[in-house]
């Protein structure tokens, strides 16, 4: 089964996309801040992450910088999900190394197709 981890500080959020994906048929793992993210990516390796930016302990372009550094998952896509619209922001994300960047509010369906298209792309 296709492992995702989730990271947000936000319960509805993660409440919200660990449902929508778990129902797209994926095995669903979250955290609610960067430093726990990292630890939980190395341990289960995800086929996918999805970070919030503003996180406590590490922001979710820390945490993208330390996953695209470790060589187990250097190739693991990234999806940062943000308040955070502006050029600049989407710039700095994608400079750290995230596959996909998606703005609040967003879709959970779009979240899904965007996360299937990705992953469909990388398997």
């Amino acid at each position: 089964m296709t492992k995702i981890l989730v990271a947000d500080d936000d319960p509805d959020i993660l409440e919200l996309v660990s449902y929508k994906l778990t129902q797209s048929g994926y095995e669903v793992t979250t955290v609610t801040d960067g430093k726990a993210a990292i630890e939980k990516a190395k341990e289960i390796h995800p086929d996918l992450v999805i970070l919030d930016v503003m996180m406590p302990f590490h922001s979710g372009i820390e945490v993208t910088i330390e996953i695209r550094n470790d060589p187990d998952m250097t190739n693991t896509p990234i999806i940062l999900l943000t308040a955070k619209s502006m050029e600049m922001d989407t710039e700095r994300g994608f400079a750290a190394g995230a596959t996909d960047y998606m703005t609040k509010p967003f879709s959970p369906r779009e979240l899904a197709s965007r996360v299937q298209a990705i992953l469909g792309r990388t398997s």
